[in-house]
């Protein structure tokens, strides 16, 4: 039986607004059909979604922390009496599995937890001077208007990893959520309105990029944007950002690495990779998608992989034997199998077997089998591009200094993983190795949401996320010092 279409509005200043024009949203488990279609918004219509944003701002800057916080603590509630239908949303859209999309539903639930306890937290610092008479303190305020621009293979998460810091610090945010998972960013949105967040604290745009990207940026109240997604588009906005006053934060690719040593327990090693290179159908940018398995253990890690693989079942998010759901569109399934023709045209050797998709669950669906390539080259383009796929490349090492070399070649620095029971080489692989997060016997992904995340190099533009750092990005910080100039004063 087909679902109904929902017919989504944004919000803005606290209502809920349609628009002339819509965009349809598809099942990428079944193509054929539309499970949403959200407003393709004017460059009109997003200048007063702006302004909205301006006025929400007045109010919030001038609430208390506790204030806020306590909004967001609802929220965080809320989002976890929604959980069953949110899931059921997030599944349809993007197409990750049911227990896939209920763990993206828990974790952005943390998120406004974790950042609405801090609005009891310290909100500056009592400086010494060295003048008795004079004292000083730093405090911190909100910058503005924040444009949040979040991808489309968390698109519950992501959005709240950044409103929530955001809002606790003061800001007010318009969110820009991509165009093929929006109606999760709207639920996100109707459940901080329900939460008693003031209007305009919160916004929500919908449209086609190439009719509203400009205004998106254009609003003198704009302070700072929140982007994740590709270089491509993160370069872009530095240019178009460039000589204004305006903050970016920006998330971008990886092409993280899984280290093998020999003494590794290979069986948990392998199974810990899988799950890091095949969750969420490899759509992660923290996700494994190199692996370098010293020669002694290389053909174990590569078999270990293959099983892991074939063991897969492919299918809609929502059927319960289903371990793998689809990508999100036909065209990153396209891209995709775009890389493994490549790779094995240039030399690669597919160590699993190609897997048919046209089967009458699958057909309709943008479905691509968990893939394991070997003979890769370190140069390769599969070594070096980031796919986003579930699709891991494997090649063999004899020294950790030369599994270092070879990781630390990638213009990426985001996330690496070494297995090993050294503690000395866990150390020396913890220290030089040039990513933004290391994880020692554990998976490339999955860092709770206390854990200052980001990357370096190509990866990100430097600032941190999640945690007390992640906070940082969105206030800035103000020194007083005063002396107070009384007639009562203190004999010495």
């Amino acid at each position: 039986m087909t679902t109904p279409v929902r017919i989504l509005a944004n919000l803005s200043d606290g209502e809920w607004l349609s628009s002339v024009g819509s965009i349809e949203v598809h099942n990428p488990a079944d193509t054929r059909e539309v499970v949403a279609a959200v407003p393709s918004m004017s460059a009109e219509e997003v200048g007063a979604v702006f302004e909205a944003a301006q006025r929400g701002f007045a109010t919030w800057r001038d609430t208390s922390p506790v204030d806020r916080g306590r909004i967001l603590l609802r929220a965080a509630a809320l989002l976890r009496e929604r959980q069953d239908e949110l899931s059921l949303t997030l599944t349809r859209e993007m197409g990750k599995t049911l227990a896939e999309a209920r763990g993206e539903v828990g974790k952005a639930a943390d998120f406004f937890e974790y950042y609405g306890g801090l609005g009891r937290d310290e909100q500056g610092q009592i400086l010494a001077h060295e003048s008795p008479d004079v004292h000083s303190w730093t405090s911190h305020e909100p910058l503005g208007v924040v444009l949040a621009i979040t991808p489309w293979n968390d698109p519950l998460l992501t959005p709240a990893r950044k409103i929530a810091p955001a809002l606790i610090a003061g800001n007010s945010v318009v969110l820009k959520p991509a165009s093929y998972t929006p109606a999760i960013a709207i639920e996100l949105a109707r459940v901080l309105h329900d939460a008693a967040l003031p209007a305009g604290v919160l916004n929500t745009v919908t449209g086609i990029g190439s009719e509203i990207g400009d205004a998106l940026l254009a609003h003198p109240a704009l302070r700072a944007v929140s982007f994740t997604g590709s270089n491509e588009v993160g370069a872009g906005l530095a240019a178009s950002l460039a000589g204004r006053n305006v903050r970016l934060l920006a998330e971008l690719g990886g092409k993280n690495a899984s280290v093998v040593l020999a003494d590794a327990d290979i069986e948990y090693t392998v199974a810990t990779i899988a799950a890091a290179a095949f969750a969420q159908a490899g759509q992660r940018c923290t996700a494994t998608s190199r692996v370098l398995a010293h020669r002694s253990v290389l053909d174990r890690v590569r078999d270990g992989l293959v099983a892991a693989a074939r063991g897969h079942i492919l299918g809609s998010g929502v059927e319960p034997g289903t371990t793998m759901g689809p990508v999100v569109s036909p065209a990153q399934r396209d891209s995709i199998h775009g890389f493994i023709d490549r790779a094995l045209t240039a030399g690669a050797t597919r160590a699993t077997p190609a897997v048919d998709v046209s089967g009458e669950s699958t057909k309709y669906g943008c479905f691509v089998a968990p893939t394991v390539l070997t003979d890769v080259a370190s140069d390769s383009e599969i070594w070096t591009e980031e796919v986003f796929g579930p699709v891991v490349a494997l090649v063999a090492f004899d020294t950790l200094d030369e599994a270092l070399e070879i990781l630390n070649s990638s213009q990426y620095g985001l996330a690496a993983a070494v297995y090993t029971n050294d503690l000395g080489a866990a150390h020396a692989f913890a220290t030089r190795a040039d990513v933004g997060q290391v994880a020692v016997n554990l998976p490339t992904s999955g860092w709770d949401v206390h854990m200052p995340f980001g990357g370096s190099k190509a990866s990100g533009s430097g600032h941190k996320e999640q945690g007390s750092e992640g906070l940082d990005f969105y206030r800035k910080t103000k020194t007083v010092a005063l002396r107070a100039l009384s007639r009562y004063r203190v004999r010495q």
